[in-house]
C-alpha cells in the first residue's frame, strides 16, 4: 500500500496550513477508530482557527459519544468547547431510505386498482401486483444511504448559510459501503433504469385506460425525473471523491494483521477508482513503555 506519509504531527500541520483542500473523508474497517480520528482532526481543524464541520454518515452514531452532545437531529450542531467555530452533525440513514422508496415509487395507488376492477380489468390488475415491483425497490442498494448524506451535506454547503466553513471533515461507514456508494450512478443507469421503463409502459396503458372511459386522472410526479435527480446526485459525491485539488481521502487502520489487509484493498480500489489517497492514519499503536503492564506488552508485541 503505497501512501506517500502516516498521518504524523507533520501531516497534520501541512493539512492545517499547507493547502486549501477542504474536504477530508476517514475511511476503513470498522471497529479502528474513524469517528474518534475524525473528531480529533476536527477539533485540530478548529484550534487552527478553520471554520470545521465535521459529519457523520455511520450509522452507529458514535459520534454525538464523541462529543458528549446529540448530533442525530439532522442539524447543524455547535460543539461546545473552547474551539474556533467547530460544528457538527449526524445523518440518519433510514431518511435516505425513504427518499429512495418515494423516487421509486411504481404502484399508482390503490385508485388505479379499484378503476381496473371496476371496468372488468381485475385480472390485469393482479398480474401486474404479482410483479412485486414495490418490493423489489423497498431495500435500497448498498451505500445509496451514505451516498444520499453526503450530497445532503453538498446541498448544506451550496446556501449561504453555511459557506463559512474552510473544512469539511467526513467519518463514513466501513469500507464495503464506501467502495459501493462510488459504483452507484451505474447501478442506477442499469437496474433502476429497466425497472422504470416497466413503470412508464404500465402507467402509459392505465392512462390510456382511463382515457378510454374519460376518467382522466391528474398527472402525479414522474419517479422518472426523481430518479435521474437521484443520479445526478450520486455523480456529484463520486466527483467529490475523485477531486483531487479539493479532497483527501484518509485511511484510518490500526496495526493488525486483518486491518491492514483490509486497508490495503481499500487503498487499491481506491486508486483504482481514481480517488486520491495521500496519507494513512495507525490508530492504536502502543508507545514503549517503562510499566509493567502486560496487557499493553502483548499488545505491542501483536
Amino acid at each position: 500500500m503505497a501512501v506517500r506519509a502516516v498521518a504524523s504531527p507533520a501531516g497534520f500541520d501541512e493539512m492545517v496550513s499547507g493547502t486549501e483542500r477542504k474536504y477530508y473523508m476517514l475511511g476503513g474497517k470498522g471497529g479502528v477508530g474513524k469517528t474518534s480520528c475524525a473528531a480529533s482532526l476536527a477539533v485540530k481543524f478548529a484550534n487552527n482557527g478553520h471554520p470545521t464541520l465535521v459529519v457523520s454518515t455511520d450509522p452507529a452514531h458514535s459520534l454525538s459519544d464523541s462529543f458528549a452532545q446529540d448530533l442525530a437531529g439532522g442539524t447543524l450542531v455547535p460543539v461546545e468547547g473552547p474551539y474556533s467555530p467547530l460544528f457538527a452533525l449526524e445523518l440518519n440513514p433510514e431518511k435516505a431510505k425513504e427518499e429512495f422508496r418515494s423516487a421509486t415509487q411504481i404502484s399508482g395507488g390503490s385508485g388505479i386498482k379499484d378503476f381496473m376492477d371496476g371496468m372488468g380489468l381485475g385480472v390485469l390488475a393482479e398480474q401486474l401486483g404479482e410483479l412485486k415491483l414495490g418490493e423489489l425497490l423497498d431495500t435500497p442498494p448498498p451505500g445509496l444511504d451514505e451516498a444520499i448524506a453526503i450530497s445532503k451535506v453538498m446541498q448544506f454547503l451550496d446556501s449561504q448559510e453555511y459557506n463559512m466553513f474552510t473544512r469539511i471533515v467526513f467519518d463514513t461507514a466501513p469500507t464495503g459501503h464506501t467502495l459501493r456508494l462510488l459504483s452507484l450512478p451505474d447501478f442506477l443507469d442499469k437496474s433502476i433504469g429497466k425497472i422504470l421503463k416497466l413503470r412508464q409502459k404500465i402507467a402509459s396503458a392505465t392512462s390510456a385506460i382511463k382515457s378510454v372511459f374519460g376518467q382522466e386522472g391528474s398527472p402525479k410526479p414522474d419517479a422518472a425525473d426523481k430518479l435521474e435527480r437521484l443520479r445526478e446526485r450520486m455523480i456529484k459525491v463520486r466527483e467529490l471523491f475523485r477531486d483531487t485539488t479539493s479532497t483527501e481521502f484518509i485511511i484510518v487502520t490500526i496495526p493488525t494483521v486483518m486491518a491492514i489487509s483490509e486497508s490495503s484493498r481499500l487503498c487499491a480500489s481506491l486508486k483504482m477508482e481514481d480517488v486520491p489517497v495521500k496519507r494513512l492514519i495507525a490508530n492504536q499503536i502502543l508507545p514503549p513503555s517503562a510499566s509493567d503492564c502486560k496487557f499493553c506488552a502483548m499488545k505491542r508485541k501483536v
